[in-house]
This record gives C-alpha cells, sequence and structure tokens, in this order.
C-alpha cells in the first residue's frame, strides 16, 4: 500500500482543429491586433460534442484495460457544463456502465475547478474511500467572435483513475488559497466570459498569488524549486509561466509546454491535460509540481513512482492530438457552436422532446450501449430483446447485458443523405457489423469522405444525438467513428 495518487490517466481532444489562420482573416477587418495570436490551431468540438461526450472519452482512455467495478466514485470539473439542474457526472457514470453504487459529483464555478476537484478527489481516497476514483476534467468554451478569446480558447478533455496501489504517481504535497480575484466572470444569464486588462491579471494575480501557493506546497513536503523536474502551470500571457518560475526559483528548463499552438487553452481541463501530457513522457523519481489559477491557486506536487513503466499503453494526450483534421471553414466553427442564426430550413422544424420515462426505462441501452448475448446459443444483437434474434434458437428470455461500446466493428452499408436535416450535412449513416456478432443502423461522425468506405474499421464514440433547443435538452446517443 502507498501514498494516494494517480494509477492511470486519458485524454481526449476533438479531431477538428480550426486554423487560427481563418478566424483572423474573418476579422482583422475590425480588430486588426487579431493577428498576434493568428499562429497555430486551437481545438474544435464538433456540433456532437460537448463536455460530457468528452469527458466520457477521456475516461474510457483512462479505464483502458480497467476492471470498471472496482470504480467507487466520478467526479467532473467543467465550467461549461450542458445541465445547470442535471448532474453530468451522472450521465457520464451511466455511459461508462459503472452501476449504480457509485458516488458522483460536479466540481464547477472557476478555471481551478480542475485542480481544485482533483485534490479533493485525492483527499477522498486519503481519507479511506473503497475502490478507485474517476476524475474527469472537461470544458467546451464558447467566445463572442472576433475576440482574442476565439482564438486563445480549445476544447478537450482529461481523466485520472485514483488509488493507493498501482501508483504511477503519488501526491507527495499540496497547499491552496481562496483569494476572490476577478481576472474574469461569467454572469448566471451571460453567455460568454468577461476578461479584464491583461497587465493587472499579470501583476496583481499570476505574479502575486502563485509564488506564495507553490512555496508553501512544496514546504509541506520537503521540496526544493530546484528539485522540480516539471512545471505546469496554464496560462493565455505570454512568458507568465516563466515569469511565477523564476520567482518560485523553478529551473528555466522545468517549465512545460502549454499546448497553446496545438490545441489552445482548454480551461478547467488544462492543467489536467498537461498533467496527463507531463506523465506520457516522465521517468520514476521525477517531481511534477501542477498548478491551478483562478479565485485564488492551487499548486500539488507529484512524485512518478516506477509503477509508471507498467502501464498498458494508451491513446493519452499525444495520441488525441495526433488524431487531427485541420478546418479552415470559420462559418462551421460559428454554426457548430451557435454563434450564427443559421436557417436550417423546413426539415429542421420537428418537435425534438425526449420522452423522460422512456429514456430512463432505456437508460442502460441508449446511454450504456448496452446489447444483449444469449446464453443458450451465444448470438450477439442490439437492442437487447425477450427473444433472440437467431432464427435456428428463438430462446425466450435468455439473454445477458452485453456492453459494447468497446467493441469494433466494420461498416457494411452506408449512405449520405442530403435531404435529412443535419448541422453537418450530409448525413451518414449506414450498417455496422461488429465483432464477435450484432450489428446494427447507426450515424456516422467525424467522417473523413476520401476514405470511409464499405469495409472502414469503426469503433464507438458517445455523441449528442439530437437537440431540444426548445426545452434545453440533449439526447446522447452512441455514433461510429472510423478507426485511426
Amino acid at each position: 500500500m502507498t501514498s494516494p495518487g494517480i494509477t492511470a490517466f486519458g485524454a481526449y481532444v476533438p479531431r477538428l482543429r480550426l486554423q487560427r489562420s481563418a478566424i483572423v482573416g474573418a476579422n482583422a477587418w475590425a480588430n486588426g491586433a487579431l493577428a498576434a495570436h493568428g499562429r497555430g490551431e486551437r481545438s474544435m468540438c464538433n456540433w456532437d460534442e460537448d463536455s460530457v461526450t468528452m469527458a466520457v472519452e477521456a475516461a474510457r482512455d483512462a479505464l483502458a484495460g480497467a476492471d470498471r467495478n472496482e470504480v467507487s466514485a466520478v467526479h467532473l470539473a467543467s465550467t461549461t457544463l450542458p445541465f445547470t439542474d442535471r448532474q453530468n457526472a451522472g450521465i457520464c457514470a451511466e455511459a461508462l456502465n459503472l452501476g449504480s453504487d457509485i458516488a458522483t459529483l460536479d466540481v464547477t464555478s472557476s478555471l481551478r475547478a480542475g485542480t481544485t476537484g482533483l485534490a479533493n478527489a485525492l483527499a477522498a481516497v486519503r481519507a479511506g474511500a473503497p475502490g478507485r476514483g474517476l476524475f474527469v476534467a472537461s470544458e467546451h468554451r464558447r467566445s463572442r467572435t472576433g475576440t482574442p478569446q476565439e482564438l486563445l480558447y480549445g476544447d478537450a478533455a482529461a481523466a485520472v483513475t485514483l488509488g493507493r496501489d498501482g501508483v504511477i504517481a503519488r501526491l507527495a504535497g499540496h497547499h491552496s488559497t481562496s483569494v476572490d480575484f476577478v481576472d474574469h466572470y461569467r454572469g448566471q444569464y451571460s453567455e460568454f466570459d468577461y476578461d479584464w486588462e491583461e497587465r493587472w491579471v499579470r501583476d496583481e494575480g499570476y505574479l502575486k498569488i502563485v509564488p506564495p501557493t507553490v512555496a508553501a506546497a512544496l514546504a509541506s513536503c520537503g521540496v526544493e524549486p530546484g528539485a522540480v523536474d516539471r512545471f505546469l502551470l496554464p496560462c493565455t500571457l505570454r512568458r507568465v509561466p516563466e515569469m511565477v518560475a523564476r520567482q518560485a526559483g523553478i529551473r528555466p528548463e522545468a517549465v512545460a509546454d502549454g499546448m497553446q499552438q496545438v490545441c489552445g487553452d482548454t480551461g478547467a481541463a488544462h492543467a489536467v491535460l498537461m498533467l496527463c501530457r507531463a506523465l506520457e513522457d516522465a521517468a520514476p523519481g521525477e517531481r511534477i509540481l501542477v498548478v491551478g489559477f483562478g479565485q485564488g491557486c492551487d499548486a500539488l506536487v507529484f512524485e512518478v513512482t516506477d509503477a509508471v513503466r507498467d502501464l498498458p499503453p494508451r491513446r493519452g494526450v499525444a495520441g488525441a492530438l495526433a488524431r487531427r483534421s485541420p478546418e479552415e471553414n470559420y462559418d462551421r466553427f460559428l454554426t457548430f457552436n451557435g454563434l450564427v442564426d443559421k436557417d436550417f430550413g423546413k426539415r429542421a422544424e420537428l418537435d425534438r422532446q425526449t420522452p423522460l420515462s422512456t429514456l430512463y426505462r432505456n437508460r442502460r441501452m441508449l446511454t450504456g450501449f448496452v446489447g444483449g448475448r444469449c446464453e443458450r446459443c451465444g448470438t450477439v444483437q442490439f437492442p437487447k430483446s425477450h427473444y433472440c434474434v437467431n432464427p435456428n434458437c428463438g430462446a425466450l428470455d435468455t439473454q445477458a447485458d452485453h456492453p459494447m461500446a468497446d467493441t469494433p466493428g466494420t461498416v457494411k452499408t452506408w449512405t449520405a443523405d442530403s435531404l435529412t436535416f443535419s448541422i453537418d450535412p450530409p448525413a451518414y449513416f449506414g450498417m455496422v457489423q461488429f465483432e464477435g456478432g450484432g450489428r446494427l443502423m447507426v450515424d456516422f461522425t467525424d467522417v473523413d469522405r476520401e476514405t470511409f468506405d464499405i469495409g472502414a474499421q469503426v469503433g464507438m464514440q458517445f455523441r449528442i444525438r439530437e437537440v431540444d433547443s426548445e426545452r434545453g435538452f440533449r439526447k446522447y446517443f452512441w455514433k461510429a467513428v472510423q478507426a485511426d
């Protein structure tokens, strides 16, 4: 038994990467200063992705090869949760098939939610919480058009599993401060963040609040600043991490790249995303200091253990960043984020109300993607039913639950329909044959039109199926995504 810490990690970055040059090209006529942020790209959610869907995918990566029955708690940190009065962590737990005997919690209202939530989840493990904890931070940030934030923000999720056995990064020290320093805010009825002047945020915020917190965290575990191997501080203000490191006595070469050029700042998820990225390359014995800033500061000191060498391969941050599709269509980005009032025609004028009673009764099928397997003949089918679909069997009530979300499949048929309403036309759908049995007519998403065809290998991802904008409800289901 060891001190509590991280036992595994995972990440998800949307495949689409909006080129910042496209944003600058559309808006520089009104604000030429945007060109200062015009290099690189930012991650961009597809229309059917949000903080919950990304959280599920990051968690699946973190749980790869693990026994999900050991997970006893799910904590989800985000400032962009799709529901303000429905537990979003509960949706994730249902989609991950973690059962009902589990604790769930949403952590929100500050960009520091990622590190504060992680510290509290680790505290629960230290206090003796059973099993393993699953902590996920996910963010789908929106901003006004033609602003620096539109260029600097990004979308992503990161997840870690926590426990006392098999720890790959032990929590050595921690310190938090709470200061009502308002560098930006978003009011209850506001759509977008409101930011204050950058120099003031830098000088009065980061440079005065972060160094004392870092010093206290290092002192709590007896680590000298010069012994920090990786210093992780998310910040969109240039040179601030280096300035904070210098004040704190941390070596310049320890300052980690903030991934600003390849995905942008992912808000509450970014500190955890940077931590996962650091763990991908970290060697045993390294000390990682991760900092979260927002109405105060969190500083967590991790020490990498020998167990990091035995962690099975996973997609991680590097794999998620490598799976990319450059996007030059700025109007597509605006449409997906609801920043333009687009007329989709008469076919879009449908009542998309979700019968909540039906959703509840079928939640294992719809949210968890659980089918059936006949215990008499072994036939797999989706959805699960009373009768086996095998014509040579037809047995009654012989089907056991059969989770199918992690089962790869092959495209048997497909159609690209330009008449059916889709926010991203044409609508792709078709038949998928799953390995081991079972087939289903599904929607395809993130389609690569150059390589997608019959025989393509696909995997399933949790996505938005429809949005009931009149009632503010999102209907989730699983879609097929072409394998890398």
